[in-house]
């Protein structure tokens, strides 16, 4: 029996590079492998946790899924029905991912505006990190920057499918 190799679809022409993202995301698993790996080590050689660096280590896998979110909303690779949006005729399957777009656009607004207001609350009554002792809004302003970044890569999909003419 044959195998036939897998085609990847072409990245989509954007006007902010995918890559930036993916970039992102490939630091960031590096960073949490090397915090995990020191932290094995340690512990095997010295008897001694590195137990504060679950901060970081959470904090680098919610990045993680963010910036990957972001990435994959650009390449439309977000969750959807296949099977039955396939089978819609071409304009309706346009109008399905048009309203798909509407919709998360919506929820990454609303994380932003949220987010921001709970990083704000956080730098104003100076709340700290149980582990550290770090000031709690370094973590969480990232929230709504990568709510951002995915409202923008989810009405860069609205675009492209409103300008797409088949």
């Amino acid at each position: 029996m044959e195998c036939l190799p897998q085609s990847n679809p072409p990245p989509p022409r954007t006007r902010v590079p995918v890559r930036i993202e993916e970039t992102l995301a490939g630091a960031a698993i590096a960073i949490l492998g090397l915090i995990t790996f020191a932290n094995v080590v340690v512990r095997y050689v010295t008897n001694f946790s590195f137990a504060f660096t679950e901060e970081f280590s959470v904090f680098l896998m919610l990045f993680m899924a963010l910036v990957g979110g972001a990435s994959v909303m650009a390449k439309q690779g977000h969750l959807s029905i296949r099977y039955l949006v396939d089978k819609l005729p071409t304009k309706a399957r346009r109008w399905t991912l048009m309203g798909a777009s509407i919709l998360t656009s919506l929820t990454f607004l609303l994380l932003t505006i949220f987010g921001t207001r709970m990083a704000w609350d956080e730098y104003r009554f100076e709340v700290t990190s149980p582990g550290l002792g770090l000031p709690t809004w370094i973590y969480t302003i990232w929230l709504p920057l990568l709510s951002l970044a995915i409202l923008g890569r989810s009405m860069g999909v609205m675009i492209r499918a409103w300008r797409r003419k088949e």
